[in-house]
C-alpha cells in the first residue's frame, strides 16, 4: 500500500511514543521502545522526556536500555501536546488515549485572526510562506462543544489579546479536567454522532437515487394513461415536492418508519423507506388517473 504523507507518519509515530509512556506511568512498569520503525522519533522523545525529569536512569535489560518513568505522584502531571491540531479527527485522536488510561483530557483553542497569524509568521526566524498560514487558517477546525461531547472540556482564548483571567480561566479548566478524567466505558457520543451522519447521508443519497427512478417511471406510466399536458405539469410538481419532504424526513429522521441505520431481520430501513415513498407516490397518481 502507499506509504502516508512524511507528516502523518510523524504524527502516528509521536502518538505511539506518547502510549508507551502512558502505559508505563500508569502501570508502573518499564517505559519499553514501540517499533523499530519509529526509533528516531522514539530517540527524541526520550530526550524530552529527560529534559522534563521524567525518567529514572536507565535499566540494562538484556542489554537493551530500558527506563521507569520518574513522575511525582504527590501532584499532578500535566502533559502539554502543542500543537496546530487543525482537524478534530486529530484532537480525538489524543482524546482516545486519555479514555483507554481513565487520563483526564482539555483544550485551549488560541483564536487568532489571519492578520495577526501573518504578522507573527513573518516574524520568525523561519516564516512559512503566506499561503500555507492561509490555508491553515481555512482548514481548522475550532472544538464544537456542542456537537461533540468529548470537547466539552474545552477554552477558546482570543490569542492577540491576552489578559489575568485568561489564566484564571486555564486553571479553572486544568482544575476541572483533572477532577474528572475520562471513563473508558464512558459513552462515545461523538462518534456515534459522526457514524450516524454518515449512515444517515448515505441513505439519503440511496433514497434520492430511487425516488428519482420512481418519478420519471410514474411520469411514463401517466402519460400511457393520457394524463392531460397540463395535469402533468401538476403531477410533477406534487412528486417532487413529496420527493423533498420525504428525504428531509429521512435526514431528520422524524418519523419512526423511517429510522436511520437500524436493521433486523424483519426489516431493510432503505427498502422500507422507498416503498414508502412508492405507495404514497401511487396514491398521488392515482388522483390524476381516476378523475
Amino acid at each position: 500500500p502507499p506509504q502516508p504523507p512524511r507528516w502523518k507518519q510523524s504524527r502516528r509515530e509521536l502518538l505511539q511514543c506518547l502510549e508507551r509512556f502512558l502505559r508505563a506511568l500508569v502501570s508502573g512498569g518499564p517505559l519499553s521502545a514501540p517499533a523499530t520503525g519509529t526509533q528516531p522519533a522514539w530517540g527524541r522523545f526520550l530526550a524530552c522526556c529527560r529534559e522534563q525529569g521524567l525518567l529514572s536512569s536507565a535499566e540494562s535489560h538484556a542489554g537493551a536500555g530500558r527506563y521507569r518513568t520518574h513522575a511525582a505522584t504527590s501532584r499532578p502531571l500535566y502533559l502539554i501536546l502543542d500543537d496546530n491540531f487543525y482537524y478534530q479527527s486529530m484532537r480525538y485522536e489524543v482524546y482516545q488515549l486519555s479514555r483507554k488510561y481513565s487520563l483526564s483530557f482539555c483544550q485551549l483553542f488560541l483564536d487568532c485572526p489571519l492578520e495577526c497569524c501573518l504578522q507573527r509568521n513573518r516574524l520568525r526566524s523561519h516564516p512559512l510562506p503566506d499561503q500555507t498560514i492561509c490555508l491553515m487558517a481555512r482548514k481548522i477546525e475550532m472544538p464544537d462543544l456542542k456537537k461533540n461531547a468529548w470537547e466539552r472540556n474545552s477554552l477558546i482564548l482570543k490569542s492577540f489579546d491576552c489578559t489575568s483571567d485568561d489564566n484564571e480561566q486555564i486553571i479553572s479548566l486544568l482544575a476541572t479536567a483533572l477532577e474528572n478524567p475520562v471513563k473508558q466505558n464512558e459513552e462515545n457520543t461523538e462518534q456515534k454522532e459522526a457514524d450516524r451522519a454518515i449512515c444517515a447521508a448515505s441513505l439519503v443519497h440511496q433514497a434520492d437515487q430511487t425516488c428519482r427512478r420512481i418519478i420519471s417511471q410514474t411520469m411514463k406510466d401517466a402519460r400511457d394513461k393520457n394524463i392531460l399536458p397540463s395535469e402533468m405539469k401538476s403531477l410533477a410538481e406534487e412528486l417532487n415536492k413529496l420527493k423533498a419532504e420525504f428525504l428531509e424526513d429521512l435526514r431528520q429522521g422524524n418519523n419512526l418508519k423511517h429510522q436511520i441505520c437500524i436493521q433486523n431481520q424483519y426489516s431493510d430501513p432503505a427498502t422500507s423507506a422507498i416503498s414508502s415513498f412508492q405507495h404514497e407516490a401511487t396514491t398521488v397518481v392515482n388522483k390524476y388517473i381516476l378523475k
